[in-house]
């Protein structure tokens, strides 16, 4: 059968608890493969809780149903403070990406506690700008940028990473509503290594199963690229 919407494919799936410094439980999912030990770890960061973003937006709920199973990926996704879900809703208020700086500092330390192999960051919409700002902060192999506005990092924080040798893979969509690819392109120059990469017909909120294949392929190909290509039907051939 072809693997396309939500169908969620095999995998370990235990709902967890974070717990920030601030003392607020945040709520999320761990999506394991489900007979082997993970190659590596994607620990999500979701869009905008003010305009609709969740654990549940729908590129973070398509990886953790399909890269288990389709990459060898764990794959961590949590509501971070104020937000809610069908899962659950988190402890707090949405403080516009200062006081989250906890909740992604929490998810971290959930990888180390679990021991968690090659743990990525990867941000979606306001969910770049929390990887972007504190990102470097923690042990991470890299981070993966979907469709950064850079709303919220400044200017200072995106140009550190220059002195970061860890990677930095930058998705920005043909027809994004906040920043495309020729502005995005000049302001990550201040990171010589970022891997940009504009994908032709692209959105903001990557709607359509070729959009959907399209970054996930990209995910894996920067964490696993051993895996590709990604199997299109389930079982894979």
């Amino acid at each position: 059968m072809e693997i396309r919407g939500p169908r969620a494919l095999p995998a370990r799936r235990e709902d967890i608890e974070l717990r920030t410094q601030d003392g607020l439980c945040l709520v999320g999912e761990l999506a394991l493969p489900e007979a082997s030990a993970p190659a590596a770890t994607l620990v999500t960061l979701h869009p905008l809780p003010t305009a609709g973003g969740f654990m549940d937006s729908h590129i973070l709920r398509k990886a953790a149903a399909r890269l288990p199973a389709l990459a060898d990926l764990a794959v961590l996704r949590f509501n971070t403070r104020g937000t809610s879900s069908p899962r659950g809703s988190s402890e707090g208020v949405f403080d516009g990406g200062a006081a989250e700086r906890h909740d992604v500092a929490a998810a971290m330390a959930f990888v180390r506690e679990r021991g968690l192999p090659r743990p990525w960051l990867v941000g979606w919409s306001f969910g770049t700008e929390l990887a972007l700002k504190y990102g470097r902060e923690h042990e991470i192999e890299g981070v993966i940028l979907l469709s950064p506005p850079l709303h919220r990092a400044t200017a200072d924080e995106v140009a550190a990473w220059a002195h970061d040798d860890r990677r930095v893979v930058v998705l920005v969509p043909e027809l994004d509503d906040y920043l495309r690819p020729a502005e995005a392109e000049q302001r990550f120059a201040a990171i010589p290594h970022a891997e940009f990469i504009a994908v032709d017909g692209g959105k903001h909120l990557w709607v359509g199963e070729s959009q959907t294949r399209r970054v996930m392929d990209e995910i894996v190909a920067a964490v696993n690229p051993s895996a590709l290509p990604l199997a299109r039907e389930w079982p894979a051939a």
